[in-house]
């Protein structure tokens, strides 16, 4: 063109002075407005044109669709020609490479007037702006994938060591965190924020433990990040963490073989309970007398392996699935278990049923989950290898165990805290455990309000320092130190035939 019409003509600009278009688009390329599609729209106003934005396979990225030549197309998104300009008495057309970290694209404006110099720069500028908005898009979408796979593998990882799979737990840390693992024994915490803010605690808990931890977004609970720390310096770092943030409450464990992370996980929820009522918003699993410490080992190993002994007719993987996503489902609901395993809670389900066929047994039964609870932790400690056949004498029962001097003063010591109530807690809190740990049934039994039974299991919860209506191993001691005193009876199982 050798010149333009009076229409057509810029609007001076001082010297050393941007144009005003170009501060807009500029604007484009700040963190709060990079968007592609906000910028075609611009181009469109600013050079009143139609403007497309599509990549090879003619996939609308922005804009509104126009009519392309495709083999035009295809040679300027092959790299053959950088741009091409075309016209017809009712439009002109400008196409302009650009550039993508995975395909290339091409930006398509046409519109009825020509393109003067002005509309030209404004296209050819906006190009390059879409594309580095293009190449900051692939980076942050792969720096999120990045992100989303590690923290899939942590997660991996933290379900191999909840079902006790130790060494392939190792294997799959051994690449990206080489040594990680290598301790035989850790604390597990767990750091409750708000969910919202969760992510960004996620992250500075792997800041502050220098990724010397194995850092885990909970799957089950919305607002908890759990933390499986080998070091000693973990505890002292989540504190500190926790100290800088209002919101946050922490809960360790003691410090348990990794075989045994399950039963830290457990611990550290427990903890996390009591961190709410600390000064400092942090607690430590209290090692209070357990009733299982105060049996005779031997007599209660024996009588784990007997009660046990129908799955060990399974395969060796089999049994050990089952063993684990048993100890987590009676500690944990079906739903929450299955979130931590990387499973289904029908899986969950499916799998205590069937160990429910092999002890011939019922887990509704809340004495029936509390004695197996019992097997299973104890389990935990026991080699690998099967206990030998029968000796020809009757092995340890149920009632050996419970019938101990200590196991029996320490049930009496611990329901007799309730007794100094005068609304008869410790009758509710057995008629409920009786109905299976429903209010509803319980309430019938004892002629009161559902309401009220529940007011009653919860004020007794400060008094036996343990949680109660959340299940779990809190819940089983009391149910064991009933069974001890004869509150209730003791449940069958093959092994006391």
């Amino acid at each position: 063109m050798a010149g333009r019409e009076d229409g057509n003509r810029q609007q001076e600009t001082p010297a050393g002075a941007s144009p005003a278009w170009e501060r807009e688009l500029l604007e484009h390329l700040r963190p709060a407005g990079r968007d592609v599609r906000r910028v075609v729209d611009w181009l469109s106003g600013a050079v009143r044109a139609a403007v497309a934005l599509q990549d090879a396979a003619g996939n609308l990225v922005a804009g509104t669709r126009l009519p392309l030549d495709e083999d035009l197309v295809a040679d300027i998104t092959s790299g053959r020609i950088a741009s091409a300009a075309w016209q017809s008495r009712e439009r002109h057309l400008r196409l302009v490479r650009v550039e993508h970290p995975s395909r290339a694209c091409v930006l398509a404006v046409s519109r009825e007037a020509p393109f003067d110099r002005q509309a030209s720069d404004v296209v050819t500028h906006t190009a390059q702006v879409v594309e580095l908005l293009l190449t900051a898009r692939e980076s942050t979408a792969a720096g999120h994938r990045l992100r989303r796979a590690t923290s899939d593998l942590r997660l991996a990882i933290l379900q191999l060591l909840m079902v006790e799979d130790t060494m392939a737990a190792r294997r799959v840390a051994a690449g990206l965190w080489p040594g990680l693992l290598d301790a035989d024994t850790a604390c597990v915490y767990v750091v409750e924020s708000a969910p919202a803010v969760r992510d960004r605690i996620a992250e500075e808990c792997l800041d502050r433990t220098r990724e010397d931890a194995l850092v885990v977004r909970c799957p089950a609970m919305d607002g908890h990040v759990i933390v499986v720390g080998p070091r000693d310096t973990t505890g002292e770092a989540l504190r500190s963490l926790v100290a800088r943030h209002s919101g946050l409450f922490l809960g360790g464990s003691v410090r348990q073989s990794l075989a045994r992370t399950a039963t830290a996980y457990g611990q550290a929820v427990s903890a996390l309970a009591v961190a709410h009522f600390r000064p400092d918003k942090t607690a430590v699993y209290a090692e209070r007398t357990h009733p299982e410490r105060l049996m005779d080992p031997a007599a209660l190993r024996g009588w784990t392996a007997r009660l046990l002994r129908p799955l060990d007719t399974l395969a060796h993987h089999t049994r050990a699935e089952l063993l684990a996503t048993n100890r987590l489902g009676l500690e944990f609901t079906a739903v929450n278990a299955a979130k931590v395993l990387g499973v289904s809670r029908n899986t969950v389900r499916a799998r205590m049923e069937r160990v429910e066929a092999l002890l011939g047994t019922d887990f509704a039964d809340l004495t029936v989950r509390a004695v197996v609870h019992l097997a299973l932790n104890t389990q935990v400690g026991l080699p690998d290898a099967h206990f030998a056949g029968d000796t020809g004498r009757p092995g340890p029962r149920l009632p050996d165990l419970l019938s101990g001097s200590a196991v029996r003063t320490w049930a009496e010591d611990l329901l007799g805290r309730l007794d100094a109530d005068a609304r008869n807690p410790r009758r509710t809190l057995r008629t409920w455990i009786a109905a299976g740990g429903n209010a509803e049934r319980a309430a019938q039994d004892l002629g009161v309000h559902a309401q009220t039974v529940r007011e009653h299991v919860r004020s007794a919860e400060p008094v036996l320092e343990r949680q109660l209506l959340a299940g779990g191993t809190d819940l089983y001691e009391v149910v064991l130190a009933h069974l001890a005193v004869g509150d209730l009876g003791l449940p069958r199982f093959h092994c006391d035939d």
